[in-house]
């Protein structure tokens, strides 16, 4: 079931859960002082805070979130995006997001999504950030949780996940895996 976008922003992103489970995972191994974002996959917006205005796009598929998206953080920039091209200037983006977007993505897909971060991300020192859900081994009443309710249909294990960015040519360092309200397990990692 899609949920709105002021009741997804409000159940699935709340402040306490984002800032505990997102925002302080990504400041803590990422400087985004400074530094031109691009949000892939924006919703609601939710991750917009952690960045200066100025050097922020969220860019998200559902036309309903980017308005809600501007409605609520009118500071920061957002766009929908059509297809696969993103609508950004090529080597023009320190850090790429990517929060909890690629288990939605079919995996046969993923690879022309990372060709245009390829594009977008300043090759002097770029880098992108991904958090997803992930099936991971020895936890089978969590994987079977995250089967059942979750609403991306393409979970990966982390080898896969990975491989989506090594096969592009990235080297990937996974920084932490955690499980997060006790039944969803995540995996954070960068890619380079």
């Amino acid at each position: 079931m899609e949920l709105t976008p002021h009741l997804y922003h409000w159940f699935i992103r709340p402040k306490w859960i984002t800032q505990k489970y997102i925002h302080n995972l990504l400041t803590e191994h990422v400087h985004f002082s400074k530094k031109c974002v691009l949000d892939f996959g924006a919703g609601t917006g939710a991750n917009s805070v952690i960045c200066e205005p100025s050097g922020y796009l969220g860019l998200d598929l559902s036309k309903k979130r980017i308005e809600f998206a501007k409605r609520t953080y009118p500071d920061y920039r957002f766009d929908v995006i059509n297809g696969f091209t993103l609508p950004v200037m090529e080597q023009s983006f320190d850090v790429i997001m990517i929060i909890a977007v690629l288990h939605h993505i079919p995996p046969k897909k993923v690879n022309s999504y990372i060709k245009e971060f390829r594009k977008a991300l300043n090759p002097d020192g770029g880098k992108i950030v991904v958090i997803e859900p992930c099936f991971f081994e020895n936890t089978p009443v969590s994987n079977w949780f995250m089967d059942k309710n979750d609403n991306g249909n393409y979970i990966q294990d982390e080898e896969a996940y990975l491989n989506f960015f090594l096969n592009e040519g990235f080297q990937c360092k996974v920084l932490k895996r955690y499980s997060k309200c006790c039944f969803y397990n995540e995996l954070f990692f960068i890619a380079y």
